[in-house]
């Protein structure tokens, strides 16, 4: 029963990841939640900080990350646009991709549903990314990936030893 109970949670739960590697990072991520609660997203749960190198270009600023467990009745489409308007209010600019940034809103993982027209989800990196997996493993030890099912202290031991090495809670 209990096992029942953790599956219907976790269909339910929606999995936001968000980062900052310009200005005041920390508090370009608090102002980023204060948004989302602004715009009528609960949040249920939220990671410690994770500070981890830029990706690809380690010689670009450090990046603070964090993710949240949220409650919401938008749809994923929805969801985006709220997260798109939040990052640009928050000063983000256009720029090439995986240039440094003020603000990053990225949705990790909507109810477990499998989209790939206009939106991915889950996203598509999820599970390759030390800065997602660590901060979503401290809210959820039971996560599993909605399209290959694999736990998440499975995906945690695929992460190279660089990318173990290279990422701290703060």
């Amino acid at each position: 029963m209990i096992e029942q109970d953790t599956l219907e949670k976790q269909a339910e739960s929606i999995y936001l990841g968000i980062g900052s590697n310009l200005g005041h990072k920390k508090r370009n991520i608090e102002k980023a939640k204060f948004e989302l609660i602004q715009n009528n997203i609960e949040i249920l749960e939220s990671s410690s900080f994770y500070e981890s190198i830029s990706w690809p270009n380690p010689k670009n600023p450090k990046f603070f990350n964090i993710v949240l467990k949220i409650k919401s009745n938008l749809d994923p489409k929805g969801l985006l646009k709220i997260c798109k308007e939040i990052e640009k209010k928050l000063g983000r600019k256009k720029t090439p991709k995986n240039s440094p940034r003020v603000c990053d809103i990225d949705i990790l993982d909507f109810k477990r549903k499998k989209i790939s027209r206009e939106i991915i989800l889950p996203h598509p990196r999820m599970h390759i990314r030390n800065f997602v997996l660590l901060p979503l493993f401290e809210i959820n030890k039971d996560w599993k990936h909605p399209i290959t099912k694999e736990h998440i202290k499975r995906l945690m031991l695929l992460l190279s030893n660089r990318d173990i090495t290279t990422i701290k809670q703060i």
